[in-house]
Order: structure tokens, then sequence, then C-alpha cells
């Protein structure tokens, strides 16, 4: 009963993470097309969380491994941009 609350609680916020993930989507798009480099990692790490985050709440397996995947693969990247600068 106590996770059931708890997931419910998680699930009121939901709809605002996603309206967040989207400004972090627009303004990753706009940082790639203007070569904002390394600002696209900085704003997708955070988009891919928040994504991660509602798949766990729905259980979408696949969306959740797909944005787990390119986490690591931004903070690969952000490490290596912080590490060779």
């Amino acid at each position: 009963m106590r996770i059931k609350l708890s997931i419910q609680r998680l699930a009121v916020q939901e709809q605002n993470l996603k309206w967040f993930a989207l400004v972090l989507g627009i303004m990753s798009t706009i940082a790639t097309v203007q070569d904002w480099y390394p600002y696209t990692m900085f704003i997708s790490l955070p988009f891919c969380l928040i994504w991660i985050y509602c798949a766990w709440l729905h259980t979408e397996r696949q969306l959740k491994y797909i944005n787990i995947i390119f986490s690591v693969l931004y903070i690969y990247g952000i490490a290596r941009y912080i590490i060779t600068n």
C-alpha cells in the first residue's frame, strides 16, 4: 500500500517533468543547430534522465533502456570534455 502511494505521488509530477523535458529537448536542438558544443550534452543528459524516470513509472522497458544508453554516452562525453579541457 505504501509503495502504491509513493508511485501516485511521483506520477503527479510526471506531466510537469514531461513539459520540462520538452523545453530541454528544444534547447538541445537549438544548441545543436548553433553548434554550441558541449552544451548539447549538458542539456541532453537531464532530458534522458527525465525520460528514464517517466519510463520507470509505466514500466516501458524499451524507452527506459534506450535512454539509459544515451545517458551513459552523454556522461562519457561530459567526462571526456572535462578531462581534456
